[in-house]
């Protein structure tokens, strides 16, 4: 559904964020993108939804290409970015002027997601708090039913309940033929809710799997010591020793601490490549 080739982006062709980037995603799944703060994810998320042009390399999106902005490509994606702006209005007016460019907007499942967030319906959207306002748009992007959905960091502003429900309604409207790409350097916010991880740094996807296959390859427990485990790729204190990131070369069962493992990435990305190639 998300075909990149060899793409290169940079806002001047002497500094390029990124080089000759693949990707290739497919729908029925939620990816997390993650990356240290500057690492390009913005950049790579607009070049996707065509609000950025890449200097080389190509990108496909259901068969057609971003930067022509075609009618039938805008009303079957969706971009929620990371900088917010709602125009002085009621909700209902917001709706009646944006909802059509939607051709399969539920206004029903908007409400559902507007009473689940606990907003009030009848206020000027400029008279709500920032984390409000991030919660309508949210309501609004999930009930386009867009085939991409794309979010750059969408829990930014969220007290801890909301992102629990952020959570909850996003894993809801997950299905086979919708892709949902969601951005973040909050990483424990994705906990529960993607099924796969891309991880961007210095130019380079460090690691693209699924967290099945994170799971196969990578051990995420306790270790009493790991001064001279050279098995151990990240490890942090805890109570009982070290919660620590080491190569499953017995195939154990472990449960994926998606910070442990960006923070393995970032400290060993050699040795995780030549692990997952």
């Amino acid at each position: 559904m998300i075909h990149l080739n060899n793409v290169s982006f940079g806002y001047s062709k002497q500094k390029k964020l990124f080089t000759d980037l693949s990707l290739k995603l497919d729908p029925g799944h939620i990816y997390g993108l993650l990356g240290k703060n500057g690492a390009g994810k913005s950049s790579l998320l607009r070049n996707i939804a065509g609000l950025l042009f890449p200097l080389e390399g190509t990108i496909d999106v259901s068969g057609r290409e971003p930067r022509k902005r075609e009618p039938a490509f805008l009303q079957d994606i969706f971009f929620l970015p990371e900088e917010i702006y709602l125009p002085s209005v009621t909700m209902t007016k917001y709706l009646e002027m944006l909802s059509p460019f939607y051709p399969n907007f539920d206004k029903n499942q908007f409400l559902g997601y507007i009473a689940e967030f606990d907003i009030p319906e009848n206020n000027k959207l400029t008279g709500m708090s920032y984390g409000q306002k991030k919660k309508v748009l949210i309501a609004f992007a999930l009930a386009t039913n867009t085939k991409v959905l794309i979010m750059d960091e969408p829990t930014n502003g969220l007290d801890i309940p909301s992102k629990s429900q952020f959570r909850k309604v996003v894993s809801n409207v997950l299905n086979p033929e919708r892709l949902i790409l969601i951005s973040t350097h909050q990483v424990r916010d994705l906990d529960n809710l993607i099924d796969s991880i891309i991880i961007l740094e210095d130019s380079k996807i460090l690691i693209q799997h699924s967290l099945d296959i994170v799971a196969e390859r990578l051990y995420f427990g306790t270790l009493a010591n790991v001064e001279y485990d050279q098995r151990v790729l990240y490890s942090e204190p805890s109570l009982r020793g070290y919660n620590a990131v080491f190569e499953n070369s017995e195939q154990m069962e472990s449960r994926v601490d998606l910070e442990q493992l960006f923070n393995a990435v970032m400290e060993n990305p050699a040795r995780i490549k030549s692990i997952f190639n």
